[in-house]
């Protein structure tokens, strides 16, 4: 805390421009993963989410860490250490998303998985949705929302009760079209080094954009998406000469898992 006193003390002094503003992160590494916690706890005490009991599906999990680990175990993920990096299944077949809370808590609807054709999409999901708190996406936009002061007080205890209302905001929270950008590109950038197609994203993205004339998928009010985003990833991984072989893991296997 003494160090975020001594950066609020040097911001006072000098004047900072809305460009630099948006780039500006409150939070240390152990704030970020403070709040995460809690918006964990808000999400599993939730009784609409089903938090899948990993001693009743085992495979289901194993088949989900060793996708992530494969991302988080590229050599790219900043934070790989420093975050806990927990993943969690809530069954609800309706419901096509996944979220990753700051300090790397992430969320994993049975309906996405089970929507999605091959685990390169998949892998494409969970590599963007890494990157979204391995870049602190979501507190770098706090910083920037509730201003220096706001964010100050909550920090040092003082105000517990604004918390807790921006930890269930970060829920629902949408990116910036930047942040997405970025998300995405970072997505190939870890795929890139592992066994899956480096524009994974890509995939997901074209199949998301099936589902258009029908109800909107919930990852979508989050992270709406574009012809443009599947040119983009797709270019990005040309650009940077990741292999497109399609992993050849059974994703049904997967599947059948599930509940």
């Amino acid at each position: 805390m003494k160090n975020v006193l001594l950066i609020v003390c040097s911001w006072c002094c000098m004047a900072i421009t809305a460009p630099a503003m948006a780039q500006i992160n409150l939070f240390s590494l152990e704030d970020e993963v403070k709040l995460g916690q809690q918006v964990a706890r808000q999400v599993e005490s939730d009784p609409k989410n089903r938090i899948l009991d990993e001693r009743k599906y085992p495979e289901a999990y194993r088949h989900l860490r060793r996708i992530t680990d494969a991302i988080l175990n590229s050599g790219q993920v900043r934070y790989r250490k420093e975050f806990p990096w927990q993943v969690k299944i809530i069954h609800n077949d309706s419901i096509l998303n996944a979220f990753c809370a700051p300090g790397g808590f992430i969320y994993v609807y049975t309906g996405i998985i089970k929507f999605l054709d091959t685990e390169d999409q998949l892998a494409g999901v969970m590599a963007h949705e890494i990157a979204h708190a391995d870049r602190r996406h979501s507190t770098t936009n706090l910083t920037r929302m509730y201003g220096i002061a706001a964010l100050t007080e909550i920090i040092l205890g003082r105000n517990p009760g604004r918390l807790a209302q921006i930890a269930q905001g970060l829920i629902g929270l949408q990116f910036s079209r930047n942040h997405e950008r970025d998300a995405d590109n970072q997505s190939v950038i870890y795929l890139c080094n592992t066994e899956y197609e480096a524009n994974g994203a890509a995939g997901f993205f074209e199949k998301m954009l099936q589902m258009r004339a029908a109800e909107p998928p919930a990852f979508l009010s989050t992270h709406p998406a574009s012809a443009d985003r599947v040119r983009d990833i797709n270019a990005a991984a040309q650009a940077r000469n990741c292999t497109t072989k399609k992993s050849q893991k059974n994703y049904q296997a997967f599947k059948k898992s599930l509940p």
